[in-house]
């Protein structure tokens, strides 16, 4: 089903290009399926169709070899799950049967969790290092003014600066909701607080933050010390921004997702 939505959304963003080029304006059909692939991505709430869905949203929005960026990105972050659990198989701990089931719930049980280990270091960096990624995958916010509006003609060619800002703005949040379900994910497998791995983070983001500080410049010309100050501002901003991101996954990852896993049946 949601293979077919991509086709879908692939269609309608050829379709859309082939009617506006030859100058037929947007079908009414692409604009409901559009603003219907945008509101399906709301009401559902496991990891595997938040996944899909956005992608789905994400076809539609993009354009020609951007598209590429969430689909690589989403494969880099179901890859980074499976390793972080042939980690824990690799290293002698053991994986308990609920590792079987991502069970997101907010009423875990906290005896589950175990303690941190040096390992969690570098979850937690890779973390960091994909939420700048996605932060520069399809156009950073800090060039929004460069993005190219035909990416929202799929939804409405009119002009209106708002709401194509705010699709705008999903597109370039679209990638970070990706990297953020699957911190999350990983911290489920991994059996360890959420709470504990993003204090890492955080110490992380401000080591990040305090390096920038010193590079913050009060002499030279205009553009270098206003280039020092917002690279110092950027960094201090992606932290509060990772928090709500944070919280977003926990959101969108509050179900229950079975994965396939088969049991196999020993004869005594």
């Amino acid at each position: 089903l949601f293979m077919f939505s991509i086709a879908l959304s692939t269609y309608v963003v050829s379709s859309t290009h082939s009617s506006l080029k030859n100058k037929q304006g947007l079908p009414i059909f692409n604009q409901i399926i559009s603003w219907t692939t945008l509101g399906k991505h709301l009401a559902f709430q496991t990891l595997s169709i938040s996944y899909l869905t956005s992608l789905t949203m994400i076809v539609t929005l993009l354009l020609r070899y951007e598209a590429l960026f969430p689909l690589v990105l989403s494969g880099l972050m179901l890859v980074w799950i499976q390793m972080e659990q042939e980690a824990l198989q690799h290293y002698g701990l053991s994986l308990k049967p609920k590792l079987a089931v991502f069970n997101f719930a907010y009423a875990t049980d906290i005896t589950q969790f175990r303690q941190l280990h040096l390992d969690d270091i570098r979850r937690s960096f890779f973390f960091v290092f994909f939420i700048v990624t996605a932060f520069f995958g399809t156009g950073n916010i800090a060039s929004v003014n460069s993005f190219d509006p035909a990416s929202v003609y799929c939804f409405l060619t009119v002009f209106s600066p708002f709401m194509m800002g705010g699709l705008l703005l999903l597109k370039v949040v679209i990638p970070f909701v990706l990297v953020s379900c699957a911190f999350e994910a990983v911290q489920v497998t991994t059996q360890l607080s959420s709470k504990s791995l993003f204090l890492i983070v955080l110490v992380i983001s401000d080591i990040m933050a305090l390096h920038f500080f010193f590079l913050v410049k009060d002499y030279g010309s205009w553009l270098d010390i206003g280039t020092s100050i917002s690279h110092y501002v950027l960094v201090m901003s992606l932290t509060i921004f990772m928090m709500l991101m944070n919280g977003l996954a926990q959101l969108l990852t509050a179900k229950r997702l079975e994965l396939s896993r088969r049991t196999k049946h020993h004869s005594t």
